[in-house]
């Protein structure tokens, strides 16, 4: 495990949901976080909260089915703070539309934001991790990555294909002592998401987001020796941790 204390995050879809709890909770654990979104007075809202905590944080507004735009913000991170020690790509989008009613356009958009964000912003640190052999890195995931839903024309398949390219970049990271994993939510979570398209019965054991946050800090201070190419439950790891700390008084 290792210190993320002065440590920095890189972290997309900041802005809202379990983004922005994921943005608190690495602050907390004294992390120097660029927190990524498209919704700017959001992203400035939280830098705000942020900052006045005495974080050290670096809003971009940034697009990321836009893989010109994403690898820009990269550069501007980098020019900022240097290497991170994690990048957590958190940021989606789920439209639920038939095949018969979906565009080609609307259906790109969703997989460049899922899976064409998760390559972009992780060959822009690659080479940097690399040469620090150094670093985590974390998709986020769901039940999509594993299962077929109705309507979920492109979210699901990018999930999927995410799974994969985090087996592949694990593999290839662990001589470079590079963590590649992913996490899914393990509960029904409480975000702007899941109020457009939960259902009452999906809504049955619902959390707040702020409940799965502490296993994203957790995952910042994995090495590949820890672990490397799995898929971790964000509820169960965060249940130990509270457990944990619980039981240290």
């Amino acid at each position: 495990m290792i210190d993320i204390r002065g440590r920095v995050a890189f972290l997309t879809g900041a802005a809202e949901g379990l983004g922005r709890e994921i943005a608190r909770e690495l602050v907390a654990g004294g992390m120097r976080v660029a927190l990524m979104d498209v919704q700017g007075d959001k992203l400035a809202a939280l830098t705000d909260e942020l900052r006045s905590g005495g974080a050290d944080v670096l809003p971009i507004v940034v697009d990321l089915a836009d893989p010109v735009a994403t690898a820009a913000a990269v550069e501007t991170a980098l020019g900022h703070y240097g290497t991170p020690r994690v990048l957590i790509h958190n940021a989606a989008v789920l439209r639920e539309v038939s095949l018969l009613d979906v565009t080609f356009e609307n259906w790109r958009r969703e997989v460049d934001i899922i899976l064409g964000g998760a390559y972009v912003l992780t060959k822009s640190v690659w080479a940097h991790m690399v040469e620090a052999r150094d670093g985590s890195i974390v998709f986020l995931s769901s039940g999509s990555a594993l299962f077929g839903f109705v309507k979920e024309t492109a979210y699901t398949p990018g999930k999927h294909a995410q799974e994969g390219l985090m087996k592949v970049l694990a593999l290839e990271g662990r001589e470079h002592n590079i963590a590649v994993n992913t996490m899914s939510t393990g509960r029904p979570i409480d975000t702007p998401m899941s109020d457009s398209h939960y259902t009452e019965e999906m809504r049955i054991g619902i959390v707040p987001p702020a409940r799965l946050a502490p296993a994203f800090a957790f995952l910042a201070g994995v090495d590949a020796d820890f672990a490397t190419g799995q898929r971790f439950n964000a509820f169960q790891v965060s249940e130990a941790i509270r457990v944990t700390r619980e039981a240290a008084g």
